[in-house]
């Protein structure tokens, strides 16, 4: 897998598995940009944080984000409201492996609440090592309105 630079982000429910999730991309050879709280934060809110790696990707500061809330769905909504993120909230390695090969996603939610640590990172590495197929995923990519970005 080639180096990547991933921006990683996350609130309260999130924070301790972003940073399993952070030592785990390093120990990959990736590069990693931290949004979001530290564990043991009582509280902090995840559009916020969705909307700040939603920009890093789509800015191209960064390849791919990760997101991580109790359920991955508010930060799959928050970081989807951002031009040309295409955010998939995965519970399942094959669901994080075509979400990047047929969807061509930038973004990965994940919900702490529901799936456990080592789930998590075997979601994460699926997401981050499959490549995009293009061919007739690209074409139906831009059927959907703003998904590519235009």
């Amino acid at each position: 897998m080639a180096s990547l630079r991933i921006a990683l982000g996350a609130d309260h429910a999130g924070a301790a598995y972003k940073t399993l999730l952070i030592q785990d991309a390093n120990a990959f050879g990736h590069e990693t940009i931290d949004h979001g709280v530290a564990p043991g934060t009582e509280r902090s809110e995840y559009p916020l944080v969705a909307a700040e790696v939603a920009a890093a990707v789509a800015r191209k500061k960064a390849d791919f984000g990760i997101l991580i809330c109790g359920t991955g769905i508010g930060m799959a909504i928050a970081a989807n409201k951002v031009q040309g993120i295409r955010a998939a909230n995965c519970g399942n390695e094959l669901s994080a492996t075509y979400a990047r090969s047929h969807n061509d996603a930038n973004v990965l939610t994940m919900g702490a609440r529901i799936i456990g640590s080592d789930l998590a990172l075997a979601i994460a590495r699926a997401f981050l090592k499959e490549p995009f197929q293009g061919g007739r995923h690209l074409e139906r990519l831009g059927l959907i309105p703003g998904a590519l970005g235009s």
